[in-house]
C-alpha cells in the first residue's frame, strides 16, 4: 500500500469565525473532529497539522499525541498567503508518496469517504495524477451579468434533469511533492474529480455554517 500522509493546516486567526479551528462544536474543538477521522482511516499512515495556535498545539500534545506538528513560519502566517505556499513547506517536512490534505473545518466528513477517494485515485493512477472532492449541483446558474451557464432559460426543464455541475467543495486532495513543486498548484494537470455525498461537504466559512453544521452533529443517528 503507498503511504498517504494527511495534512490538516489550522491557521490560529480567523476572519469570519473568530476563534474558529478551536471553538466547540457539538461538545468538542472543532479541530478535533477531523482529526478523529482521519485516524480512524486505515489507508493514512500519519497525521500531520501545520498551525501557529497555541491553544491548538497544547490539545494536540495533551489529547492527540500520535499526530505530528509542524510550527507554522511566521512568513506563511498572513491571511493573504496561498495554500500551495503552505503545503509546499509541509511537503518538505515530512516525506511520503501521496498527501492528503483536508481542513479542520470539514468535520461532517467521513472516514469511509475518504478511504474510497484513497482507493478511487489509486485505481487510476497515474491517468489522473491528483485528486479534488466535489459536490454534484442540479440547479440553474447564471454568470455576473444574467446569462444562463447551465440551460435554456427558453426550455424549462425540471432541475433534476439538468446537466449536473460540480463544485469544488474543499474537502479533500490528493497530490503528489513532486506535481506541488512543479506546478505549485495542489492540482495536477489531470485531477480526478471525486463526487462526494453534500450531507458530508458542510465547509464552516461563516457563523451561519457553525450553526448548522453543530445542529446537524447534535441529531441522533439513524439506526
Amino acid at each position: 500500500m503507498p503511504q498517504f500522509v494527511a495534512l490538516v493546516p489550522m491557521r490560529h486567526h480567523s476572519q469570519r469565525v473568530p476563534g474558529k479551528n478551536y471553538r466547540p462544536l457539538a461538545g468538542k474543538p472543532l479541530y478535533q473532529h477531523i482529526l478523529e477521522t482521519l485516524l480512524a482511516v486505515p489507508e493514512i499512515s500519519m497525521v500531520v497539522v501545520d498551525t501557529d495556535s497555541k491553544p491548538v498545539i497544547t490539545g494536540l500534545r495533551r489529547d492527540f499525541p500520535q499526530v505530528r506538528v509542524i510550527d507554522r513560519p511566521k512568513r506563511l502566517r498572513a491571511d493573504t498567503t496561498p495554500m500551495n505556499e503552505i503545503l509546499l513547506y509541509d511537503t518538505s517536512q515530512v516525506q511520503a508518496e501521496f498527501y492528503l490534505q483536508t481542513h479542520s473545518t470539514n468535520p461532517l466528513l467521513k472516514p469511509a469517504t475518504i478511504s474510497k477517494a484513497i482507493q478511487a485515485f489509486l485505481a487510476d493512477f497515474p491517468a489522473y495524477d491528483s485528486l479534488f472532492s466535489v459536490t454534484r449541483l442540479q440547479t440553474r446558474l447564471y454568470d455576473q451579468h444574467g446569462h444562463a451557464l447551465n440551460h435554456d432559460p427558453n426550455i424549462l426543464l425540471q432541475t433534476q434533469d439538468l446537466p449536473p455541475v460540480y463544485e469544488e467543495n474543499s474537502c479533500m486532495y490528493i497530490f503528489t511533492r513532486e506535481n506541488l513543486s512543479r506546478r505549485r498548484n495542489r492540482l495536477g494537470e489531470r485531477p480526478l474529480m471525486f463526487e462526494m455525498d453534500a450531507a458530508e461537504a458542510w465547509d464552516i466559512d461563516e457563523e451561519l455554517d457553525f450553526a448548522i453544521t453543530d445542529f446537524l452533529m447534535k441529531q441522533p443517528l439513524k439506526p
